[in-house]
């Protein structure tokens, strides 16, 4: 009986080609596993304190040693803010490694600084630091409650972070407003007054009444009612008679223009010839 030829020595057997087929589909899972693996074991050791630790310092070594160096440091907008203080608050100096610059510490560091709104802090890698600062300047002071309170020209709080000192000596000559509501409207007042100059330097303050109207009063505790409304050409008027007939500067003790066509002066007891109170026509129609 003749026997089968035997298979040939390069072809592989049936259980090697199972095997071979398994290892095929096997190596993606592995490597996927693998990886996993990796990955898993790299984020546990990144999160470790002693790994962010070392981390941090590794990267502070390398910022140091970089070439990279502040050649510049630029602001605008400060008016208020001293260079000084701007400087302080960077916490940097040309020459400095700019890698080890923080934006976020040095913006919070100058938006704590008085009358500052707000800053965009920039850091160029050429080597420049650019600060652009918006500044709330304060356009009077409004006394409520027993309080003083810089405000801008819209009546809104403006950030003095807790002022003293020099800096609040330069705003002490701001106009000052008095009374619930006196904030939102000393705006139109103060542009009035502005426009007559005489006026305004005997104001020491302007009191609002009843939300309603104002009272000047002025340095030499004179008070000059003002009528609603009409602040503007009451105020004028003041001006021209103060001009020809230097009312504000006798000794009267107020002034009241309430009325279009009639003013009223009290005067005080103690001028020589002058008593209780009189009244005149505006002085439009005074000979």
């Amino acid at each position: 009986m003749r026997m089968p030829p035997p298979p040939p020595a390069d072809r592989p057997s049936r259980l090697q080609l199972f095997m071979r087929r398994q290892k095929k589909t096997l190596r993606p899972v592995a490597g996927l596993f693998l990886v996993g693996i990796l990955a898993g074991g790299g984020f546990l050791y990144l999160s470790s304190p002693q790994t962010k630790s070392h981390l941090s310092s590794w990267l502070q070594h390398i910022a140091s040693k970089a070439p990279l160096h502040i050649v510049s440091i630029k602001t605008d907008g400060a008016q208020l803010t001293s260079p000084e203080a701007i400087s302080e608050a960077l916490g940097v100096h040309v020459g400095d490694p700019i890698l080890a610059f923080s934006v976020s510490g040095a913006r919070d560091r100058l938006n704590k600084l008085p009358f500052v709104d707000h800053v965009i802090v920039e850091r160029h890698l050429a080597g420049d630091i650019v600060v652009h600062i918006t500044e709330r300047p304060p356009f009077a002071v409004w006394q409520h409650n027993r309080h003083f309170i810089l405000i801008d020209r819209q009546g809104n709080p403006v950030p003095d972070q807790g002022m003293t000192g020099k800096d609040a000596e330069a705003f002490t000559k701001l106009p000052l407003v008095v009374g619930v509501g006196a904030s939102e409207a000393a705006a139109s007042l103060i542009d009035v007054l502005s426009k007559e100059p005489e006026i305004r330097s005997h104001v020491a303050a302007a009191v609002r009444v009843n939300e309603r109207r104002w009272n000047l009063v002025l340095h030499n505790n004179i008070t000059v009612l003002l009528p609603e409304g009409e602040e503007e050409p009451a105020i004028h008027r003041l001006a021209s008679i103060q001009k020809s007939t230097h009312l504000l500067d006798r000794s009267i003790v107020s002034v009241d223009m309430r009325l279009p066509d009639r003013l009223t002066v009290t005067k005080q007891q103690s001028e020589p010839g002058l008593s209780g109170t009189s009244s005149s026509p505006p002085p439009e129609h005074t000979p």
